[in-house]
């Protein structure tokens, strides 16, 4: 700083960086127990990556389910996290998930404008030892932004490529069976109707959709309980050191857009910067596809830089890389939206769909495509580990792309051209021609749909065994029989769709206690510094166990975080673990 800069100096009882689910929720928490609270974002809007997520938190034991009719266990779910996580199982962690994730719900409820509904998601691995079809995934219910205020417009707005004109469909499945079926029944086209009729009017008054879901609906919930707890949100303001009173972390000096912010905090400092997904350098260490050289393109917020890691390293802390797989991985594709524009469009849906198969550039299948967009992502990464892309193509004839759309294009009646001549979507009037425009193997692509079409004229995926379990069926089509997830691959022109590799947000992250002080590699404490949300290490240990197994411990330890932080004071904050 400069002679001529100017300080304004901010003195709170905490300070937390990141206005994501982990920062807001653990600010709310700590400020309900009776500390003085202020968040800064580096971003000009608030929500991070929970903005663009489903919204989906994953909490054995929750009321919601329970109260929904759900069937579960305590000792069922720490039998499932116990075969999920494995050699990574944190005991001390999960049980403070598992003692904590009900009653932050009930907590969120009660004391706050947050609201869930329940779901019937089942566990990705729902025939996995302690796993369940239903009752373990809850999602936040959806919300009119106008209750924001002037604060409406700072929120983040949903991912471009995942809305229809702006307008966002809920993680619960429900709205897209309606925009599917359209065409075909007077609900779903009145339903659809209004839908849009609604939005327009919406577009026209306030230049967005007032009427947010999933993850955005998670968001501006958080934004409106913290806002009306009188914590300030400095959007904008960047975090660029941290304070110190010899080792104790005491506040930070940051950017914001009037000046320079010294913000002192007695409590100390919350990282929640929303991990690394965009930190070439960390991401060149941590991903083996990056490391050979290959493209990575997350949808997630690109403020997303490792901010926190980097803050907490300076400070004495450590960012471990060891989990086998460092981020929860999604296929992508990358989307021309004109004006040398691109998005990044994450495959959420169209895999699950009978006619829809993904090959790699030999023509082959090597996966079942119906699993989690995590499990594929990691079908993909070693089935390109000899290569310097890690690739896939969605491929599928005109019949499955008439009903179901592929990726970014969406189904009929909507047009495919537009798609076909940026290069988004290629397409052949046989197997060969769409190989020779892509590149894949002719004679690999040919011999693997005539394979896979044997048995799926019948429902069957004789390879892979796609539709074997309630997670495969759940975002199929329930209306395609006997195999809701297989159809054959038969009615030219075909259609294909290069897909690379992406990320939902990183898992590995600071090291932590698990009540969120960080740790010196020699695991004792730094005072007063905290991490929360995905600048922490996930207790899931790497994989990826359920929908919303991100965002539940996410807000579970923030809700343990906030009270820590509120039971502590400077004189009596701990040194060692």
């Amino acid at each position: 700083m400069t002679p001529s800069q100017q300080e304004t100096l901010i003195r709170c009882d905490l300070l937390v960086v990141g206005a994501g689910a982990g920062g807001m929720s653990t600010a709310i928490v700590a400020s309900k127990h009776g500390l003085d609270v202020v968040i800064v974002e580096k971003a000009p809007v608030f929500g991070g990556t929970t903005a663009f997520s489903g919204g989906v938190l994953w909490i054995p034991g929750n009321r919601i389910s329970r109260e929904a009719g759900a069937q579960d266990s305590r000792s069922a779910a720490e039998t499932y996290l116990r075969h999920e996580i494995g050699q990574h199982y944190d005991a001390e962690a999960v049980q403070a998930f598992l003692d904590n994730g009900p009653d932050m719900v009930d907590f969120f409820t009660r004391e706050t404008s947050v609201r869930f509904v329940p779901t019937l998601y089942p566990d990705y691995h729902p025939t996995a030892p302690g796993g369940v079809d239903v009752g373990r995934s809850i999602l936040a219910a959806p919300f009119d932004i106008r209750a924001l205020g002037q604060d409406m417009a700072r929120l983040r707005p949903p991912l471009e490529t995942i809305t229809f004109m702006g307008m966002m469909f809920n993680s619960s499945n429900a709205d897209l069976k309606h925009f599917f079926r359209a065409t075909k029944s007077l609900t779903s086209f009145s339903y659809v109707a209004r839908r849009l009729a609604r939005h327009l009017l919406e577009l026209l008054r306030y230049r967005r959709g007032i009427q947010v879901t999933s993850g955005n609906a998670l968001a501006a919930r958080l934004a409106k309980s913290a806002l009306d707890q009188g914590i300030a949100i400095h959007t904008s303001t960047q975090v660029r050191e941290l304070l110190r009173d010899g080792e104790r972390i005491t506040g930070a000096l940051a950017d914001a857009p009037a000046g320079r912010l010294r913000i002192e905090a007695s409590r100390g400092v919350v990282l929640a910067c929303g991990g690394f997904p965009h930190d070439q350098e960390r991401l060149r260490q941590a991903f083996p596809h990056v490391r050979r050289g290959g493209t990575h393109l997350s949808p997630g917020p690109s403020d997303n830089t490792g901010d926190g890691g980097r803050l907490a390293e300076q400070a004495g802390g450590i960012v471990d890389i060891r989990f086998p797989a460092p981020a929860a991985w999604m296929p992508v594709s990358r989307v021309p939206l004109g004006g040398g524009r691109h998005g990044v469009f994450p495959h959420l849906l169209d895999r699950y769909k009978p006619g829809i198969i993904g090959v790699t550039r030999a023509g082959r299948r090597f996966t079942n495509e119906s699993e989690s967009y995590h499990d594929v992502g990691a079908a993909m990464i070693e089935a390109c580990s000899s290569a310097q892309e890690t690739e896939m193509w969605l491929v599928c004839d005109r019949t499955a792309i008439a009903r179901y759309g592929l990726g970014y294009a969406k189904p009929a009646p909507l047009p495919l051209g537009p798609h076909l001549r940026s290069g988004y979507l290629t397409s052949g009037k046989t197997l060969a021609e769409l190989a020779r425009n892509t590149g894949i193997d002719a004679a690999g692509l040919e011999a693997t749909v005539r394979e896979y079409n044997q048995g799926a004229v019948h429902g069957e995926d004789r390879q892979f065994g796609r539709g074997s379990t309630s997670f495969n069926r759940y975002l199929a089509d329930p209306e395609h029989q006997p195999n809701p997830c297989v159809a054959p691959i038969q009615d030219g022109p075909f259609y294909a769709l290069r897909v690379i590799m992406g990320d939902l947000g990183t898992f590995d992250g600071i090291r932590t206690a698990v009540t969120g002080e960080v740790l010196r590699p020699d695991n004792s404490i730094i005072p007063g510094l905290y991490a929360v949300g995905n600048d922490r290490a996930s207790v899931m240990g790497g994989t990826y166990p359920g929908a919303g197994i991100t965002l539940g411990p996410i807000l579970t330890f923030g809700y343990i975080t906030g009270r820590h932080i509120a039971r502590q004071t400077p004189s009596t904050a701990r040194s060692q673990p």
